[in-house]
Parts: structure tokens; C-alpha cells; sequence
């Protein structure tokens, strides 16, 4: 931890713009109070949907979940959908352990936007040789394979994560609806009633068809779905639109985030229940606001995901 603590209050230039305040020397982030510790970050994202990534291979910096969610308010702090830990695996098989939380501070078991960030923080940071171009991650939703594209200057550009198999039955969304798997399932809300399809990609979802997706509920209907009765551990929540066999337009409301530019768990859950519906072929690109990303998957195999990931600042800030 040498270099991390600070005996004063200091924020380098970044956190002044964020603050809007020249005097840094007295400045802190809100919510913040005990004792004082100089944080560096990086801050990235995949397709809009952006992260604080820390390096905690020491593997002791433990936050609560309302300094998490000050780090990542946009008004009041550095700004993000969600705060990533790099931390040694536990899994023998693993190259490091993906701690995630989304920006309200609750903890969630996957990200698939933040997986192939994380690859990125370690290929780019030299913490794995650049001759290794298949990376395994460790996240509490299980280990992810991740197949790497250098650039030639030696950065990771795009990645292939192996997301695992989909989980269907209503116990491993988990879900209190009956029956071998939630297809196009209704669920009331004071919005009217939603036919949905739960999928789990290490993490919950509930994947709802519309006719347009500029007019989708994305803000209404969503926080209702989110904290619904039939989802007992909340649940992400996709609104998609099938373009044709091979493209989906997808927007989604995030557990315990909100609407953001990009959701990679909810593109390959989304996927997954347009196969299951025999609705679009096994490879499908998925627009969403931020961008495009690339799903695959073959009926009782694995989900693959290819997309980009972005560096966009290096950062110190001071919490309390």
C-alpha cells in the first residue's frame, strides 16, 4: 500500500474538474469521513458502460457500499456504472479475481462489459506476458475465458470472453415462477402486464420483446421489473427489438444502476431468448447505445461474446 495513503486531503486534477474547485488541498469527496487514504484508479469502459478499476492485488482495501456508491455518483464523485477490483484469484486456474460492484455499492457476480475491461487493465498493465492471448478471470460468477486482440503497440483492443452456459431454470435466475424455464412468462406491474424471459449468465435478467425501442419503459417499466416479487435477488432488465435474423436492438435497465449505454451480460442474455424463440440464428450482433457487440451461442454450448474495451484517464482520489 506505500504511495496510496496520504497524511492530508490531496486530489490531483481530475478530481478538481469533478469538484469544480481549484483548492484541492481541502477538498473531499461526500460521504466520506475516517481516515484518510490517497486511491488511485483508472477509469474505463466498453461501449459507454463505464468502470473504476483499482489495482488491490494486495487485497485490502474493503469498502461499504455507500463510499462505493459516492465514488460513483457523477455528480458529486468520479462517475461511473460500477467499481472494479483487481485482486488475486483464490482458483488455481485463474490469472486474477474480478471483484465487482454496481454503483449503488451492492456487490453483483459478473459484468460482462467489465470482464473484458479488466483483461484490458491486465494486458495493458503487464500484468500477464503479452505472448498470453487466452486470459482466465476469476468472478463470483464463476471463472470466464477471455481470447485477447493485441494492437501493435502492445494494448488490448477487443476481447473474446467465453460467458459459460445460460442458466434457464427458475431457481438459478433466480425466480418463484414453476416449470423448466421462464419463456415469455407474464409478471403484473402497475405498468400492466410483461411477457418475460429470464435467462442468468452468472448474473439475473429478464429479457422483454418491444416493437420499438426508441418508445420502449426502459425508465418505468424497469424499476418495477428490477425489484419485482418474482425475482427475490432483483433482476437486470432488457427491452429488445429483432431487426432481422442477424441484429437486436437492445436498451437495459441495470440492478441497482439504472438505464446505461451498455449491458454484456444482458446482450448474451437477450441473444440467448431470441435462439430460444428461434427468432434471430446462433450469431447475432447486438446494438446497443454505445455500440455493437458480437454474440454467439449453439444451443447447449457456451455464450461468446466479442467486443471492445477503452482506456480513458488515470486518477488519484482522496477518501475519508
Amino acid at each position: 500500500m506505500q504511495g496510496r495513503l496520504s497524511p492530508r486531503l490531496l486530489m490531483n486534477e481530475v478530481c478538481c474538474n469533478l469538484l469544480q474547485t481549484d483548492d484541492c488541498s481541502e477538498q473531499t469527496l461526500p460521504g466520506f469521513k475516517g481516515i484518510e487514504m490517497l486511491l488511485e484508479f483508472t477509469k474505463m469502459h466498453g461501449l459507454g458502460n463505464d468502470f473504476i478499476v483499482v489495482n488491490d492485488l494486495d487485497a485490502v482495501l474493503e469498502f461499504p457500499a455507500d463510499r462505493i456508491a459516492a465514488l460513483c455518483d457523477r455528480n458529486f464523485g468520479i462517475g461511473a456504472d460500477g467499481m472494479i477490483f483487481v485482486r488475486p484469484a483464490t482458483d488455481s486456474g485463474a490469472h486474477a479475481y474480478m471483484h465487482y460492484y454496481n454503483a449503488d455499492g451492492s456487490q453483483a457476480e459478473m459484468c460482462g462489459n467489465g470482464i473484458r475491461c479488466f483483461a484490458k487493465y491486465l494486458v495493458d498493465n503487464r500484468l500477464v506476458s503479452l505472448e498470453t492471448r487466452r486470459l482466465y478471470v476469476q468472478t463470483m460468477g464463476g471463472v470466464r475465458s477471455i481470447d485477447v486482440q493485441i494492437d501493435d503497440s502492445g494494448m488490448m483492443s477487443a476481447a473474446t470472453v467465453d460467458m459459460g452456459q445460460p442458466r434457464l431454470a427458475p431457481q438459478d435466475i433466480p425466480s418463484t415462477f414453476a416449470g423448466d424455464i421462464v419463456f415469455q412468462q407474464p409478471v403484473e406491474t402497475t405498468k400492466g402486464i410483461f411477457d418475460v424471459t429470464a435467462v442468468s449468465m452468472g448474473n439475473p435478467h429478464a429479457v422483454i420483446w418491444v416493437d420499438d425501442i426508441d418508445a420502449a419503459p426502459v425508465l418505468t417499466v424497469g424499476p418495477l421489473i428490477e425489484v419485482h416479487e418474482r425475482f427475490p435477488a432483483k433482476i437486470n432488465v432488457e427491452f429488445a427489438q429483432i431487426i432481422n435474423p442477424s441484429r437486436i436492438r437492445l436498451r437495459v435497465w441495470e440492478r441497482g444502476v439504472g438505464e446505461t449505454q451498455a449491458c454484456g451480460t444482458g446482450a448474451c442474455a437477450t441473444a440467448v431468448a431470441a435462439i430460444l424463440a428461434s427468432a434471430t440464428d446462433e450469431r447475432v450482433t447486438v446494438e446497443l447505445p454505445g455500440g455493437e457487440l458480437l454474440i454467439e451461442w449453439q444451443r447447449g454450448g457456451t455464450v461468446f461474446m466479442t467486443g471492445p474495451a477503452t482506456h480513458v484517464f488515470e486518477g488519484k482520489v482522496t477518501i475519508a
